[in-house]
């Protein structure tokens, strides 16, 4: 795909803004000169972070809006038009889980969920759309390793992951075969240190948290701000993500028999508390990190070697030997 203008030439519009991937890619965005809209339901946290950037020498509009209501994600796209003129990279970030087996959950919950992380994401695109026709621009959605793969305890949002990657490629398509100059990317992270587990409604009772290895939030930053200049189909942000998927596509039947082992893997020995979560109401906000009470890998060297086309084919040789390792372990035993 061409490339589009430079991050000090374009206007950023970002949901999900308030805390994790979505606030660590507006700040990194705003240091290297993009103009940002930050969305998010968490009015306070925004005009710190408003604040904060425009302390740095930064640019950005602070606009409260729930994704789950189409009217307002139109609002948030006219309030850019009105202030800066037009919107260069959308960015659907917006999003939370529920831990709990998925005959626990309530239907409410589970309808709540796919409001927001799907359906969320569905009214950015299409009131983002106009705009970024007329720029040029990009879009990007953030789906999930779980895009791929399903895991226990976390049903509906892998279900809404894989609802995000079947939208995102159909809206692609289309816009391909209409001649649109909108560049689509999807980006499938791994577990990530954000405050996901936090954010989370949980019925389990006890402290949730992901299944390792996790990683720094600021990977996903550098790979939706690759995109946002260099577009890409999909990007997986961490090695062990391609991997699983690679596993799953291979195997299905053994990944499944491999996933049973993740329930353990997302449970603390520790009770839960604030198990309400962000499902209804947004909680504090302005923290990139979460609370993973494991080690945080610093960098993905797959993602930041399949961002460059020279070396993508020797690490994309590197995973495939690597998921049949995975596939293969337990048969040893």
């Amino acid at each position: 795909m061409p490339s589009k203008k430079p991050l000090d030439r374009q206007v950023v519009v970002i949901t999900g803004a308030s805390s994790g991937i979505g606030l660590a890619s507006a700040r990194m965005a705003a240091e290297r000169g993009a103009k940002i809209v930050l969305a998010a339901r968490n009015a306070g946290a925004l005009t710190e972070i408003r604040h904060e950037i425009e302390q740095a020498g930064g640019e950005a509009l602070p606009i409260v809006t729930d994704v789950t209501d189409r009217a307002q994600v139109e609002a948030l796209a006219r309030a850019t038009i009105d202030r800066f003129g037009r919107i260069d990279t959308w960015v659907n970030d917006a999003g939370l889980s529920i831990f709990g087996r998925i005959e626990e959950v309530s239907l409410e919950d589970h309808r709540r969920l796919f409001e927001t992380n799907f359906w969320g994401l569905v009214h950015g695109s299409l009131a983002s759309l106009p705009h970024l026709k007329r720029s040029r621009g990009t879009l990007i959605n953030l789906g999930s390793v779980a895009s791929d793969v399903a895991f226990p305890l976390q049903g509906m949002y892998c279900a809404s992951k894989h609802a995000i990657k079947g939208f995102t490629d159909a809206l692609r398509i289309e816009l391909e075969e209409e001649g649109a100059d909108v560049a689509v990317t999807l980006i499938k992270p791994a577990a990530i240190d954000t405050p996901f587990a936090e954010n989370a409604k949980n019925y389990t009772g006890r402290a949730p948290k992901l299944p390792p290895p996790v990683y720094r939030t600021e990977e996903v930053a550098e790979a939706i701000l690759h995109a946002a200049e260099n577009p890409r189909r999909d990007i997986y942000v961490g090695g062990a993500g391609r991997i699983m998927s690679a596993a799953q596509a291979v195997a299905p039947r053994t990944f499944d028999r491999i996933g049973r082992t993740m329930i353990g893997q997302q449970l603390q020995d520790k009770p839960a508390t604030h198990r309400d979560g962000a499902l209804y109401a947004p909680r504090e906000g302005g923290n990139v990190k979460g609370g993973h009470p494991g080690y945080v890998m610093r960098r993905s060297l797959y993602t930041r070697a399949s961002l460059h086309p020279l070396t993508t084919a020797a690490v994309v040789a590197g995973m495939g030997f690597a998921a049949a390792s995975l596939l293969n372990g337990p048969r040893h035993r």
